[in-house]
């Protein structure tokens, strides 16, 4: 029953559309469910995406790296927690971001969490590094993912 159960979710996660084609999603529940179906890690990014000039130029110089998107597609569900300006986002959205920004005690963008599969952070980037991708891989290396 119990498998089931599993494929079922993890049916209804991909169906549903619930990650967009770049593998992000905004929907942090249903991540740490996949995280939890797949055995990875969850990388939730803070992000101002329509203002944030150091969010943006992560996004370009290591988020839309293909071997970044290569790692993550094997090790990591990505999660993407935005604090638009100008950009409205629905209210039940902005109210999850704004739960996060407090759980996890963010007051700055970019910052970039990693996550067991419960919501537990791992490891904390602060700001835009040049060396993301290696220092992640060591990081999730050292918590089990290879």
């Amino acid at each position: 029953m119990k498998t089931l159960f599993s494929f079922i979710s993890a049916l209804l996660i991909t169906c549903c559309g619930l990650f967009a084609a770049d593998g992000w999603t905004d929907d942090y529940e249903n991540a740490l469910t996949q995280a939890k179906l797949q055995k990875k890690l969850v990388l939730l990014r803070f992000t101002g995406s329509d203002w944030c000039v150091v969010c943006k130029r992560q996004d370009k110089e290591a988020f839309s790296r293909q071997d970044f998107q290569d790692y993550a597609k094997g090790h990591l569900v990505l999660v993407n927690a935005d604090f638009p300006t100008t950009n409205k986002l629905p209210k039940k959205l902005a109210e999850q971001n704004e739960k996060l920004k407090t759980k996890f005690d963010v007051i700055g963008w970019p910052v970039v969490l990693l996550l067991n599969a419960e919501g537990k952070e791992l490891e904390r980037w602060v700001g835009y590094q040049d060396l993301f991708l290696r220092d992640l891989k060591a990081k999730a290396d050292k918590h089990g993912i290879l």
